[in-house]
Parts: C-alpha cells; structure tokens; sequence
C-alpha cells in the first residue's frame, strides 16, 4: 500500500486531472494571481502554465516527492520561480502575513485536518490577501450527499485520504475568510464525485 500511495498514486492524479476540463476550471481559479504565490498541493505541477505574469514567485507545497519529478520539466520551463518550501500543508514554514495570494486545486480533500489547514493559509496571507480555490466537496442534494458519506471511506482508501462530503465553503468561512465569490456546479460524470465548489476568498484587514 504504502509503494501505491507513494509511487502509483501520484502518477494517477497527474493523468486524472490533467484532461482539458481540469485545465479550464485551472485557467479560471489562476486568474487574478499576483506577487508571491503560495500554491499548497503543488502536486505534479498542473497549474505552472496557467499562472498569470503578475506573479513574481511560487511556493510549493505537497508531500509527494513523485510529484516533484513529474513536474520537473513545468517548474523547468516556467518563466515564473517556483521554490519547495514544504510538504504539509497543516505546517506551513512560512512567515505570517508574506503571502499575497494562495492557491489549492482539488488538495483540500486529501490534507488530513483541513481546518489548521486553512487557518494556517489564512495567517500566511497579507491582510486583503486572496485564497484562490477550487474543490469537490459535499452536494446540496441529501441523496448526493448520502452516495458521498457511503463512498467517501473507499474513496479515501484508494486515493490516498480524498474526501467527497467535505463542505469546502463552510469551512473555508469558518478559517476567518470572506467569501469573494463562489461558484457550485457539478462536473461531467458521477454526481457523488463531481460538486464543485470554486471560488476566491479574502482575508480580511485587521
């Protein structure tokens, strides 16, 4: 188990989320970038080409050190710095209010305890600093919502500790962020693996 969630997993992901959809909803949640970026889940690098030129850097975080390799030649060919700075997104070694704008593509499922989590990209952040997200999560409809509680231990099992019934929006509100915007939809497929939640949160000035 340990080889599949080390070395097969990563490769899974870089495929499953590397169709053209995915990089669409990639390009949108990337726009508005600027400045130093915080992108927690850097995963095999997916996001590299759709950052705007407004940012100056990228701090990578992701435990998957398969994923480094996979997105060696993005990092490699990217006009914009991108520097490892951690592996866990629930510890980020990096300095209160010195981040301008952080970045999370379908991660929030898998961190562990995703509420520190988000607290600690919120105490990253400069004051009006922006969470630009996007995630599956919990559906509205109760028989949705009860196939994600069903499927969501086998799911976690597989796919290396994915949740399908988070309630990213509440729980993103419940870090200390305003929500900025937010839109709900359903991907193409299984509704139980497809709401979406996408959006941009703010933190909010002291």
């Amino acid at each position: 188990m340990v080889f599949y969630q080390e070395q097969v997993l990563p490769r899974l992901i870089n495929l499953a989320l590397g169709g053209k959809a995915f990089h669409r909803i990639r390009n949108r949640v990337a726009s508005g970038l600027s400045g130093r970026v915080l992108e927690v889940g850097f995963g095999s690098g997916l996001n590299v080409g759709h950052y705007p030129s407004d940012v100056d850097r990228v701090l990578a975080v992701d435990p998957a050190i398969v994923g480094r390799r996979l997105a060696a030649r993005r990092v490699n060919e990217s006009p914009i710095p991108v520097e490892y700075v951690g592996l866990d997104g629930q510890i980020l070694p990096v300095d209160s209010s010195s981040i301008d704008c952080v970045l999370v593509t379908w991660s929030m499922c898998t961190i562990p305890d995703l509420a520190s989590a988000l607290r600690e990209m919120h105490r990253v952040l400069r004051p009006e600093g922006e969470l630009h997200f996007v995630e599956h999560g919990l559906s509205p409809e109760p028989d949705v919502a009860r196939w994600q509680h069903r499927l969501t231990p086998l799911q976690s099992t597989i796919f290396g500790g994915c949740h399908l019934n988070r309630p990213i929006e509440r729980l993103v509100i419940d870090a200390g962020f305003t929500m900025d915007r937010i839109d709900t939809y359903y991907m193409k497929g299984p509704k139980a693996m497809g709401y979406m939640y996408e959006g941009v949160a703010i933190k909010d000035l002291p």
